[in-house]
Parts: structure tokens; sequence; C-alpha cells
């Protein structure tokens, strides 16, 4: 059975926040695959340490002192994973289940010297943007799922959801990568699928594949 800690919940809050700055906690279950009592129990443990807001029945919201340890949780994961892709050489659907456990035994001390060293990325291979030491986020381009794009118009790929290995194994084989190119030649109104132009090559995607693949609208 997968041992989930208090760092992972408090990731998954902080990366799923709503537009109030809350989350529900089916959608933490559903994001580490646990069940509602084990999302609950932890809950409790979360509020108990000063970490969340929690009242049962609604959305969960984290507090100054969890949004400051989520943040650099989320900091270690993704300097982590810029070097496991960039020095390691491990391609991008490996890296994240790697920095998930190297996250976990870092220091403070050996986060900034990777960041240094990587000289000092803003955004890990997935497109995801990377907080500073001091808690401050690069600036995000305006994007939207490649699911939202109509028939003719084109994007570049600027983030990708890592939630599954096997769905950026597959993306990479389609020649999907950032600051790559993705044109939508049609889309299916029955099922929302769509058919891509990438490299100059076809291919049918799923509307769900779609919704996690964000594109920056090229202008015409």
């Amino acid at each position: 059975m997968q041992n989930i800690s208090k760092e992972d919940y408090l990731s998954v809050i902080y990366k799923n926040l709503d537009l109030n700055g809350e989350i529900k906690p089916n959608i933490i279950a559903d994001k580490l695959a646990v069940s509602s009592a084990a999302v609950t129990d932890m809950f409790k443990k979360l509020s108990k340490d000063g970490l969340i807001k929690y009242k049962k029945y609604k959305g969960i919201s984290l507090t100054a002192e969890g949004e400051t340890y989520a943040r650099n949780m989320v900091r270690r994961h993704r300097i982590w994973e810029v070097f496991l892709f960039q020095i390691v050489g491990m391609p991008w659907n490996k890296v994240h289940n790697e920095a998930n456990m190297l996250e976990h035994s870092s220091s403070d001390d050996l986060i900034d010297r990777l960041e240094e060293m990587l000289s000092y990325p803003e955004y890990d291979p997935h497109g995801d943007p990377i907080p500073s030491r001091k808690g401050k986020l690069p600036k995000v381009k305006k994007h939207r799922p490649l699911s939202e794009l109509h028939e003719g118009e084109s994007g570049q790929v600027i983030r990708v959801n890592d939630f599954d290995e096997k769905f950026l194994a597959y993306i990479s084989k389609l020649g999907i990568k950032l600051k790559g190119n993705i044109l939508v030649k049609e889309k299916r109104e029955f099922d929302k699928s769509l058919e891509i132009i990438v490299n100059g090559k076809p291919w049918n995607i799923s509307n769900k594949l779609a919704q996690n693949v964000f594109v920056e609208e090229k202008k015409k």
C-alpha cells in the first residue's frame, strides 16, 4: 500500500486550489488515489498542525504557514525534476516519481545549491513554474487546453500535466513536447476528439488527452 505523506497532501492542495483558494476533498482523494476516509483523517492532522483550514463538508484552504510549507515542497520537487531531466538525462515521463522520493530527503541547502548549479530555472520539464527561494513565481504565459482550440488553429506547447507516467510517455511518441507546435486539423462534435498535426504527421487524440496539454495560441 502506498504511503502518502502530509507533504504529498499539501503539495496536491497547493497545486490544485481554485480561484477562491480552496479545493474540494474529492479532488484530493482522486489525485492521490486514496479513500475519502483517509483524506478526512489527514485533514484532521493537518488542521491540528495549523497547516490547513478545514470544516467538514466545506472546501479546504491553506493557512499562511501551510502555504509556505507546501510551496517549499513544490519548489524542491520541481528543481529535482529539472536536475534529473537536464543533468541525469531521464525522460520527462520518469522524473516525477523520482523527484517525489528525493524531495522528502533533501535539505534546503542542497536545493539551493542545485538551483544555482542549474542557473536558477523558472520552469520544470513539464512547464510548471518553480517558486523561488523567497516564494516568488515566474510570470506564466497566457495559455489554454488544446481541447479548446478550433479547427485550423495552432499553438505552441508550454505546459503538460504530469499526473501520469503513461500519459507523458504516450504524448512523447506523438512528438508532443514543450515549445513544439500543434495544429488542430479536425475537431469532431460527437465525442470532442481531435485530429492534430505534429511535426507534419497527423494523429487522432481523445478529448481527455487534449485537456491535459496546454498551448499558447499563435497569433494570426
